[in-house]
């Protein structure tokens, strides 16, 4: 976190945090959702600005409660997440990069869900791999030590009764079959901090 968010949170405590503004997409783009896009329940506009998108990579963190916000000066915006907490992308030099363009050096654990994605557990960061680099990344998985056949795999996805496994830098590494409604629960995130307000928790 920047040194100056911090003295903003010390000099005011108590600012009101902020719910439904910012969203995550699973392409790994911040999108901006004004009262307008709310109410719609649109996706709201890409944030494309290079600083203020080096910003809230800088200041993107979790509370006790798995819901992902960037502090923003003396206020939390909490964001909403299409997927993930992070999004991955395939990369020829260093096999995986986050959405903020920083290389993934540590994989602890793979997922595949029952509808075809692919999740990476890297420390405390949870991260689907974006859908436009689902190709390159199904070519790295092995079935029973052998590469996987789409026909196969979806026979897998349906009833996972084989070892999936997926090569990454010359290793294998177990993936772990998951219900895609249990992401949150299993996984603990919350993709969706604004309902949060409206239970009262």
């Amino acid at each position: 976190m920047d040194d100056s968010v911090k003295q903003a949170l010390a000099k005011w405590p108590n600012v009101p945090h902020c719910y439904g503004w910012l969203a995550l997409d699973a392409r790994g783009a911040f999108r901006m959702r004004d009262e307008a896009a709310q109410i719609a329940h649109l996706p709201g506009d890409v944030i494309r600005h290079e600083s203020l998108l080096a910003f809230i990579y800088r200041n993107y963190a979790c509370d006790s409660r798995g819901a992902w916000y960037f502090q923003n000066g003396p206020q939390r915006v909490y964001v909403e997440l299409e997927s993930t907490p992070f999004i991955v992308r395939t990369d020829p030099a260093c096999d995986f990069v986050f959405h903020d363009k920083t290389p993934i050096n540590e994989i602890d654990h793979v997922y595949m869900t029952n509808e075809g994605n692919v999740i990476l557990r890297s420390g405390y960061k949870i991260a689907m791999v974006d859908n436009h680099d689902l190709a390159h990344c199904l070519s790295m998985l092995y079935l029973d030590g052998q590469s996987v056949g789409d026909d196969d795999l979806l026979i897998w996805l349906r009833k996972p009764h084989k070892a999936l496994q997926i090569k990454i830098r010359g290793q294998f590494k177990m993936v772990e079959w998951i219900d895609a409604h249990q992401l949150e629960s299993r996984l603990g995130f919350i993709a969706h901090p604004s309902k949060l307000t409206k239970t009262g928790e």
